[in-house]
């Protein structure tokens, strides 16, 4: 098959003149029109340290591409960040933008007959979003991650000062050293340093087959980086030559191994949200209970934030996640068999990687963190169609306290912060998911506030919303079906008791049934939907937290 399927009808012949009169008019040259169209989406923006870096990085990758007799072309697509957003209004476009950045890829590579596309990512949703683009699409294609950010010389990062403001408000420090560190937290290009969110997702897009060896496990401003763009123009034009797409790549068993290797690595609970949301866009059959069955045999072997030690940076000078894999590959718990961007195996891409010189970041399978997922959908008469837990043990595995209910994430904020919400509680923030919000927010300033004033073993959080990668303690999300739709969650009223069972997987409201019947029967919506604009438009689509928050 040729490899220029898509572009020789937009510039082949006499009748596509006036197309390519438009091309040359950006530096298209005569031999220019009989090679591959790489498109080269960048997620690079000044909006976040995350993707401050990134147009730079797509420069490199359009070289790279045109030296190896491609012709690159460079588009932008948007980014939003989550860390200046969080606990705002503003926080309800996050989730949005990740399918605003897959319709905006699919829309230029859609329209400019691009033949194969390179997309460039750093922060939570672009990543998830340039995958379900690439997914819809279907023509060959990598995934470039921008790389992690480094902590501070305090060894600090920005979870640390959400969590400060929680210790500010205990009293617990000063202004002054809140301030501190503030200014000292974030420095520089790169996404944010412990395995939350954006590490999780670049470590799973790796384990699915979607990067180059070893784009999970760099620095932003390394050598490696750069070298990882350079390497992406060969690579993309052997996909090209041999006609190997994202469907080739992202298999159910490719999938398998990105759950797995979430679960290993102690990864964000978003993980299951996107993954379901990139399977769906493939045509895998994914679902929550394929999360729970691997995680039954597949332990948390990570030390890492936010609930560890260490900072993604220090496990990429220590190898990165390859020693991990391989490992994993020789124990039976991933498929070293799956095809990859490489144009090989996955076991392949791994053969010459050297195992980890100490266990002090990835433990052994002796001496686990865990020694089963701390990823848990929970199942109950308050989540009929699952919850997602985050438990990895420190907390404890079950949770049974009475409800502080709240309508929004500002007045459970607004209640952490002034000390009303005591030992033995849980807090419940609603009518925050994918509809109610709209947008399911993360509830990490709540959660953070919660372990800054010493809380975080001793109540519990749930919510229809979700969390950050940085949140950790004894929480719940994705409560599905969510409050906006009636769900159980609704109907939860203070003072109502809850069992949190994270050894049987269930979420239990303690209350009557015929009682949770009338109040059903009682029920009525407080929230008021946008009427328009692009919260109204994704509050009409989007599905439930259970099937990913898909739009389509």
């Amino acid at each position: 098959m040729s490899s220029r399927k898509y572009s020789k009808e937009l510039v082949d012949g006499p009748n596509q003149a006036a197309s390519r009169s438009m091309l040359r008019g950006v530096g298209f040259t005569t031999k220019d029109f009989s090679k591959p169209f790489v498109g080269i989406a960048s997620t690079g923006a000044k909006v976040t340290p995350c993707n401050m870096h990134l147009n730079k990085l797509s420069e490199i990758v359009e070289d790279s591409v045109n030296s190896s007799d491609g012709k690159g072309i460079l588009f932008n697509t948007i980014t939003v960040s989550d860390g200046i957003s969080m606990g705002t209004q503003g926080m309800k476009y996050s989730l949005v933008s990740r399918e605003v950045i897959a319709d905006s890829i699919e829309t230029v590579v859609g329209c400019l007959g691009y033949d194969g596309l390179i997309t460039i990512g750093g922060c939570d949703k672009n990543m998830p979003g340039c995958l379900i683009g690439i997914a819809r699409l279907n023509r060959p294609s990598i995934f470039i991650y921008g790389g992690s950010i480094k902590p501070s010389k305090e060894n600090t990062d920005y979870v640390t000062v959400s969590e400060k403001v929680g210790e500010y408000s205990k009293g617990k420090i000063s202004q002054e050293e809140l301030i501190h560190f503030e200014e000292i937290s974030v420095e520089g290009p790169g996404s944010c340093g412990g395995m939350y969110t954006a590490n999780t997702m670049a470590s799973a897009i790796e384990a699915l087959g979607m990067s180059l060896p070893g784009s999970s496990s760099q620095d932003a401003t390394s050598s490696s980086k750069n070298q990882d763009c350079i390497d992406a123009g060969k690579a993309i034009m052997n996909l090209l030559e041999n006609d190997i797409k994202p469907s080739d790549i992202m298999t159910k068993e490719a999938f398998e191994n990105a759950i797995t290797i979430v679960i290993a690595l102690g990864g964000s609970t978003n993980a299951v949200l996107h993954l379901l949301a990139m399977a769906h866009s493939i045509g895998v059959e994914l679902c929550l209970d394929d999360f729970t069955r691997i995680g039954k045999k597949t332990p948390v072997l990570a030390d890492l934030k936010p609930f560890g030690s260490h900072y993604m940076s220090e496990l990429n000078a220590n190898g990165g996640i390859q020693p991990l894999m391989k490992t994993l590959i020789e124990k039976g718990l991933m498929n070293g068999n799956c095809i990859t961007v490489t144009g090989k195996t996955l076991k392949d891409n791994l053969e010459e990687v050297q195992p980890y010189k100490n266990n002090e970041i990835i433990k052994s399978f002796d001496s686990p963190v865990k020694g089963d997922s701390h990823l848990r959908v929970l199942y109950g008469n308050l989540a009929d169609q699952g919850a997602v837990a985050k438990i990895t043990g420190k907390e404890g595995t079950s949770f049974e306290g009475k409800a502080k209910v709240f309508d929004s994430e500002e007045e459970g904020v607004d209640a952490i912060l002034n000390n009303q919400i005591k030992e033995g509680d849980v807090v419940v923030i609603r009518y925050e998911g994918p509809k109610g919000g709209p947008g399911m927010r993360e509830m990490l300033k709540p959660t953070s506030a919660i372990m800054g004033l010493g809380l975080g073993d001793k109540v519990a959080f749930i919510t229809d919303g979700r969390f950050s990668g940085g949140t950790h303690g004894f929480v719940v999300g994705h409560i599905s079906p969510e409050a906006a739709d009636g769900g159980p969650l609704a109907l939860v009223e203070d003072g109502d008791l809850i069992l949190i069972d994270a050894k049987n997987d269930q979420l239990t409201l303690k209350v009557d049934d015929d009682e949770i019947e009338k109040r059903r029967l009682a029920w009525q919506s407080p929230i008021k939907m946008p009427k328009k604009g692009v919260l109204s438009k994704y509050a009409k689509s989007v599905g439930s937290a259970s099937l990913g928050a898909i739009t389509d």
